[in-house]
């Protein structure tokens, strides 16, 4: 039997380095906003997952969170500061899968440049609450499904595919070299 990539005629294999790929993981990234953010990667421990928004992603590709100085999810990066992030954009594109480092400070600088409004709910003393810090996180390995025209190209590719037996995929993936 064949495999899916063998049935399709055209080439969705590319991977992007340099601006290229910062752009693609700021598009992604910030188009989706929040992430599933996962901890005690190394640990041989279930993962620790959990949404976070993203804050700022920087011209470097760093991302960056805002969290609770007592959350566990900080607990877990000063004993493992090994991350996953997942992405999805929407249900037909923009899938992005980041592994990297992270990093956590209480910068007041960054903290009011990455500060929304809306994160009052979560800090209700507003960006002066002594329990935030801050979380970047460099990515050191990174992964992005995408499609090439768009999602209503894509959904009329998928739909004839079914009609006719074929694959007209209209996807794109590969390495992201920041």
């Amino acid at each position: 039997m064949d495999s899916i990539n063998a049935n399709q005629e055209e080439d969705h294999l590319k991977s992007l380095a340099g601006t290229a790929a910062l752009k693609k993981l700021k598009e992604i990234a910030e188009g989706t906003q929040t992430c599933f953010f996962c901890t005690q990667i190394k640990t041989g421990s279930p993962l620790a997952i959990r949404p976070m928004q993203v804050q700022k992603v920087d011209d470097e590709g760093n991302l960056w969170f805002l969290s609770s100085k007592d959350s566990h999810k900080n607990n877990e990066i000063q004993q493992d500061d090994h991350v996953h992030l997942l992405f999805q954009e929407s249900h037909r594109s923009g899938f992005l899968n980041v592994y990297g480092d992270a990093y956590i400070s209480e910068d007041k600088a960054k903290i009011e440049e990455l500060w929304d409004p809306i994160l009052k709910a979560w800090f209700t003393e507003g960006k002066d609450d002594p329990r935030i810090s801050v979380v970047k996180v460099v990515p050191t390995e990174a992964y992005y499904w995408d499609n090439k025209h768009g999602d209503a190209i894509a959904f009329l590719k998928q739909t004839a595919s079914a009609v006719v037996g074929k694959t007209f995929d209209d996807s794109v993936e590969g390495k992201l070299e920041i």
